[in-house]
This record gives C-alpha cells, sequence and structure tokens, in this order.
C-alpha cells in the first residue's frame, strides 16, 4: 500500500548490477491518483539515495524529519504540492508517480526516472518523464499510477485530514475542469494540468525506458539515487520552450521566498518558468500566455 509507514518490498529480487545499468524498460500502463499521503519513498532506507522523498505539512511546507508518520496513519506528513505534473512544453512534461516494475523491487524503483512515451488517447506520441516518490502492493506489472490532483484518492484518503477533502469519485477523482476550481490554491495547476496538457487522457499506455533524472524533478523531491549517473541521459524532444532550471531543495524550503527581478525585455515562452522563490529568468510570458504561480517555488507560463 502506497500509503503505510512501513511498506513491504516486493520478493522479487533487485536486478543484478550488470543488468541494472541498462535500465528498466518495456511497456506499461498508466492509472492516475491523488492521496496526499507521504510518499513511501519518504521514509528512509527504502533505497540507496541522498535522502528520502521531501513530505510536506497540512500547509504544504516540506518537513526535513523523514520519520514523521504519514497524515494517512494519524501523523502529520503529507504530499507536497509540487510532487504533481508539469508542462515544459507541448511535447513534454515532467512528473511523479507511484510504480510497480516487472523484474525490481522498491529499493530499485524508490526515486528512479522513466521516459513514458504515450501510445494511444488523446496524448499519443507525448513524452513525459516521471520520477518514482512511491510504490504499491496494490500496483501491477508495469504499473505507473500518475500523481495528479483530483485524479482519485485510491485506498487511503490523506486529503481529508489535511484540508477536509478533495471532489470526486474514489477511483478516478473529477470528470471537469471547472472542478479544480474548488481545490487548495497549491494543488490547481496539477489538477488543471490532467485537462490542459493531458488532454483528460484516461489511463494511457506508453513504452517507457528508465533515463537520469532531470535536475527539475529532484529540485522537487530532493532525492537523487547514487546509480542515476549509470543510466542514459534524457533528452527533451522539440515543442517550444525547453525545461529550465528550478531552485535547488534547500531554497526551495525557505518558507518565506523573496520575489526576484526579471531582466529587462525578456519574454518566457509558453510553458516556460517565470518566477518562484530563487527563479533569475523571464518573468514576462508571451503573449496569450499568464505567468500563474503554482506555490511558493515555481510560476510557469499558461
Amino acid at each position: 500500500m502506497r500509503s503505510s509507514a512501513v511498506l513491504q518490498t516486493s520478493l522479487l529480487a533487485v536486478l543484478p548490477l550488470a543488468a541494472q545499468a541498462q535500465g528498466a524498460s518495456g511497456s506499461g500502463k498508466s492509472t492516475r491518483y491523488w492521496d496526499c499521503c507521504k510518499p513511501s519513498c519518504a521514509w528512509p532506507g527504502k533505497a540507496a539515495v541522498n535522502r528520502p522523498v521531501f513530505s510536506c505539512d497540512a500547509n504544504f511546507q516540506r518537513i526535513s524529519d523523514s520519520g514523521v508518520a504519514s497524515g494517512c496513519n494519524g501523523g502529520s506528513a503529507y504530499s507536497c504540492a509540487d510532487h504533481s505534473a508539469w508542462a515544459i512544453n507541448d511535447n513534454l512534461s515532467y512528473g511523479f508517480a507511484a510504480t510497480a516494475l516487472s523484474g525490481g523491487s522498491e529499493a530499485s524503483w524508490c526515486c528512479a526516472c522513466y521516459e513514458l512515451t504515450f501510445t494511444d488517447g488523446p496524448v499519443a506520441g507525448k513524452k513525459m518523464v516521471v520520477q518514482s516518490t512511491s510504490t504499491g502492493g496494490d500496483l501491477g506489472s508495469n504499473h505507473f499510477d500518475l500523481n495528479i490532483p483530483g485524479g482519485g484518492v485510491g485506498l487511503f484518503d490523506g486529503c481529508k485530514p489535511q484540508f477536509g477533502g478533495l471532489p470526486g469519485a474514489t477511483y478516478g477523482g473529477i470528470s471537469d475542469r471547472s472542478q479544480c476550481a474548488s481545490f487548495p490554491d497549491a494543488l490547481k495547476p496539477g489538477c488543471n494540468w490532467r485537462f490542459d496538457w493531458f488532454k483528460n487522457a484516461d489511463n494511457p499506455s506508453f513504452t517507457f525506458r528508465q533515463v537520469q533524472c532531470p535536475a527539475e524533478l529532484t529540485a522537487r523531491s530532493g532525492c537523487k539515487r547514487d546509480d542515476d549517473s549509470r543510466f542514459p541521459a534524457f533528452t527533451p524532444p522539440a515543442g517550444g520552450s525547453q525545461p529550465q532550471p528550478q531552485p535547488t531543495s534547500s531554497a526551495a524550503q525557505n518558507p518565506n521566498p523573496t520575489p526576484s527581478s526579471a531582466p529587462g525585455g525578456c519574454t518566457a515562452a509558453k510553458y516556460a518558468q517565470c518566477g518562484g522563490q530563487g527563479f533569475t529568468g523571464c518573468t514576462t510570458c508571451e503573449s496569450g500566455s499568464t505567468c500563474t504561480a503554482s506555490n511558493q517555488w515555481y510560476s510557469q507560463c499558461l
């Protein structure tokens, strides 16, 4: 179960070191969820990483103690709002997921990154790079449960103790973009992403391969695998603005950010970052898009 404090690892053995360098790959299936629970990879000792995945308090502020119990088990640690997906350009998004892959275990999945190429539905041909922040015994083989606010709380519902709950069905979540307006402000961008970039795709299939984690993902999660550099580097596809660096995790923990100033005459493209704690790039968006805050660390031209 993704939200349990002590998640039992799969009985499958970790891939041998020589094979693991090639990385996991194959065909997979997706679902969606947002249960607000502390990510299972946020507990210490799950994998060989620099630190566990960040978790947040009920106000979406990062907490430094990885031993705090999950809000789904009576504790005060929850998912961080910036662990939802965001668009990089028309063809690429970054995000997070709970995973279960054939031939591996929690020790090989936690904080690993995977390039997904969708093969059906309205997102066919688009790519998404996700980092595994949770695993789960309720997931099937080569299963990626994408972190999407409003995607359904699934087996657990930490959203009720965190802020009173979210609308929508237990599995599948909400059905219309207008429902995102009732969400906490920090979760609205991730909810809107589902209906904008993701085109409200319903559990699309994909091919996947393990890649090095983009810095934008590890800045949000705080977690990087010790063996990350042994996997292929990810090359973003063309299609609009390219990824821009995000603030480091240490800066992102500052609860009182100071607004940054933009270079004169600089315009950010659609989907580009345009603000946030420590950001020094363009803060004026191109015509047709508006600089929209996801949270104190990240604003984007939408």
